[in-house]
């Protein structure tokens, strides 16, 4: 988990040089943006959900998604600097990522907490253990 906080910081003093005259307002307002965080929300839950079904880990999972999401954005950046001959717009990677993040941070809300209760066995008056030799009752 330290290694995560440590990529999102450095990640993130990256493009703080591109970001001085950044304006929320006008990153809100701009369709592009929603856009880009519209695909972040759908490929950051299709990776929480992928993961967790096949580790069944809520802390994997919510790391997966939001990289699948980064990795989205930046792969769709990449795409609209080589083939359509732009540049790579580092907003754009962070609605993409945004969008990853609120979506699986929303995610784990809804689901359900799993109950880890021990069953109870009236017959011999105490806790079933599957893997241990139950004494027989006559």
């Amino acid at each position: 988990m330290k290694l995560f906080y440590i990529l999102l910081c450095s990640s993130a003093l990256g493009f703080g040089q591109y970001f001085h005259d950044f304006s929320f307002d006008e990153f809100i307002q701009q369709d592009d943006k929603k856009l880009h965080f519209l695909a972040g929300n759908i490929t950051g839950a299709t990776g929480y959900i992928i993961s967790y079904k096949k580790y069944n880990n809520k802390k994997r999972a919510l790391i997966t998604g939001i990289c699948t999401a980064f990795t989205a954005g930046v792969a769709k950046e990449l795409y609209d600097s080589a083939i359509v001959g732009g540049k790579i717009d580092p907003e754009d990677i962070l609605a993409t990522t945004l969008g990853g993040i609120t979506i699986n941070l929303t995610i784990p809300l809804f689901q359900k907490k799993k109950t880890r209760y021990r069953q109870l066995d009236k017959k011999i008056g105490g806790y079933y253990y599957p893997h241990k030799q139950q004494p027989k009752i006559d």
